[in-house]
């Protein structure tokens, strides 16, 4: 059996090199030989090193991540290949990526490309500490925060999708979500002249931080003038430690009161926490940069959650489609700081469908799909493989009636939104959660208030329901740029993860799957008649899709929250929806594993 650091070698090197070839060079497709055989291979010629690099590819995907094994390489003048370590193939495809023009900026890119051997080195470290601590998970664990804890690996389409600086390895035990640990917030009392907040709800932001469970109001000293504010442990320290939150202390318009009330773990997103009991999860600004970014609540992104909020509920989306559901950012509260449109204090207030035990059986779709660690079947070939069995069906038949259901409440109703009111809405696999309660996916939930693109051409409409979006910079976008992104997050990351899972694990012809996601979107382009119709047309028609570039983010030391140049972030790839596989007709009986 591998040990945790052979594992956390192979997914680092995985999760760098499928972004490589996809941003950086594609590689040659060929057959190695060694004593024992001959492997399927990827071989990538790096001139300014003078060498020649292959990879053995355990398993291919026609549109998700390869995985692979072995590693060899020779000099471009010698015949004869040698074993090489995964890590240090990982650090020959850094070093190709920086020499390939460095047009006289050597100086910048050594400093660009010695930031990103940190991340990786950082992401594994991270990703070993996880297989390491990792549990084996209960024959029926399905649970939403168990689920959140679960993802080991991280993003598959991220050079570094474990890095998290300015998080140290002991506030790990209790922050990272894959070491399970609790921990209270902090809380401040602030006068309420210097606090702002909003809610679409009846009850107001403070009134539902005073809500949360375990807080005494009386036994923290509050005044009548003052108001409540909730932080992350971590961005509390680095508050306190601001010179313009100091001087607000000093003045006696701010007030540290430590931790207390109950327990929070941290989900997927690390900064966004949930409790069992509570009502609401809490989305706050953290001083880590987690993969690209450094996470921060920006003002207009709390203002997006709560006028978003106004819309589902105007729009009446719960009735509309009964298999799909957005969990809303509805309230906000934060303290005003002088001369800065944040201060830190930003917190999103996110409702809790999952709490009082209403979580079991929904998980994220990145859980559902991850890579599984050694001698355990994925998520989802554990989910069919019993479907199958309880039910005495070919699996061949139960696969493709789940992928199925999974479009009517993962897809459609997306899409259907986009041409009914053009909101797009950011779906990637981490985002989108389904219920799985009865094994085959019933409802599918959005969460993300960072994640609405408002088409332009039906602004008129949308601000007719709430006027307010046209005041939230950032909120309107283009169609063409929609387009790409939408492609990219609801297609690419997540549909296609499901897809090329279920051929990794042998469940599924992958070419039947594409087909039956053709098929899918065609019957939306012919019953749908505005900006939807027009997005399944762009997807199903043009020979390249949207993949977002996350190398090239890293490459250049971008943060992608902070940059100007969003646009660039996402690239053509070869769309797999073109490929011969896809567009063969789609007949009713097929060769897959049973």
């Amino acid at each position: 059996m591998k040990s945790s650091r052979q594992i956390a070698e192979t997914a680092t090197f995985q999760s760098f090199a499928n972004c490589y070839l996809r941003e950086v060079n594609p590689g040659v497709p060929v057959r190695h030989r060694t004593a024992s055989g001959s492997c399927d291979s990827i071989e990538w010629s790096l001139p300014r090193q003078q060498m020649i690099l292959r990879v053995e590819v355990t398993s291919s995907s026609l549109c998700g991540p390869l995985h692979f094994g072995r590693a060899w390489g020779r000099n471009v003048s010698d015949r004869s290949w040698r074993p090489i370590e995964l890590m240090s193939a990982l650090h020959m495809l850094v070093q190709a990526a920086y020499r390939q023009d460095d047009a006289g900026q050597t100086d910048a890119l050594r400093g660009f490309e010695l930031e990103l051997l940190i991340r990786v080195l950082e992401s594994y470290q991270q990703t070993a500490l996880y297989v390491d601590r990792a549990q084996p998970r209960q024959e029926d664990a399905n649970d939403f925060l168990e689920a959140e804890q679960s993802l080991v690996f991280g993003h598959w389409l991220h050079p570094t999708p474990k890095s998290r600086q300015g998080m140290t390895y002991w506030q790990q035990e209790s922050y990272a979500p894959e070491l399970r640990g609790q921990f209270k917030l902090h809380y401040f009392a602030a006068k309420a002249d210097h606090v702002s907040h909003a809610s679409s709800r009846s009850i107001q932001a403070p009134d539902i931080i005073r809500s949360l469970s375990g807080l005494d109001a009386e036994g923290l000293g509050l005044t009548g003038d003052e108001c409540l504010l909730p932080m992350h442990p971590l961005q509390a320290e680095a508050l306190l430690l601001d010179p313009g939150i100091q001087a607000m202390q000093r003045a006696g318009i701010l007030r540290h009161l430590g931790p207390t009330g109950s327990l929070f773990s941290a989900t997927s997103s690390v900064r966004t926490v949930y409790g069992a009991a509570e009502d609401w999860m809490l989305k706050f600004s953290l001083p880590v940069r987690i993969t690209n970014s450094v996470r921060l609540n920006r003002r207009q992104e709390l203002e997006a959650g709560v006028a978003m909020a106004k819309l589902v509920d105007r729009i009446g989306l719960a009735k509309r489609a009964a298999n799909f559901r957005i969990i809303q950012d509805p309230a906000y509260i934060t303290l005003d700081l002088p001369g800065h449109s944040e201060s830190g204090f930003e917190v999103i207030l996110r409702e809790n469908p999952f709490a009082h035990g209403n979580g079991q059986g929904v998980i994220t779709v990145a859980a559902l799909t991850a890579d599984p660690l050694a001698q355990t079947p994925s998520r989802l070939e554990k989910l069919l493989r019993t479907l199958a069995s309880s039910d005495g069906e070919r699996l061949a038949d139960v696969c493709i009636a789940w992928f199925q259901r999974y479009l009517d409440c993962a897809v459609e109703p997306l899409i259907r939104l986009y041409d009914d009111y053009g909101v797009a809405l950011e779906a990637h696999q981490q985002n989108s959660l389904l219920d799985i309660g009865a094994s085959y996916p019933t409802v599918s939930y959005y969460r993300d208030n960072q994640g609405f693109y408002l088409s332009e051409r039906y602004r008129s409409l949308l601000a007719s329901h709430v006027p307010e979006t046209e005041t939230i910079p950032s909120l309107y976008f283009p169609e063409s740029e929609i387009r790409d992104r939408f492609a990219y997050y609801l297609i690419v990351n997540q549909v296609f993860s499901v897809i090329s899972r279920m051929g990794h694990d042998g469940l599924c012809d992958e070419g039947t799957l594409l087909r039956m996601l053709r098929n899918h979107l065609e019957q939306c382009a012919f019953g749908m008649t505005g900006a939807g119709r027009d997005f399944a047309r762009h997807v199903l028609d043009l020979p390249t899709i949207a993949s977002k570039a996350n190398l090239t983010t890293r490459l250049f030391n971008v943060d992608e929250l902070q940059s100007d140049h969003a646009p660039v972030l996402y690239r053509p790839v070869p769309n797999p929806l073109r490929a011969p596989a896809a567009l063969t007709t789609l007949r009713t009986s097929h060769a897959i594993a049973s």
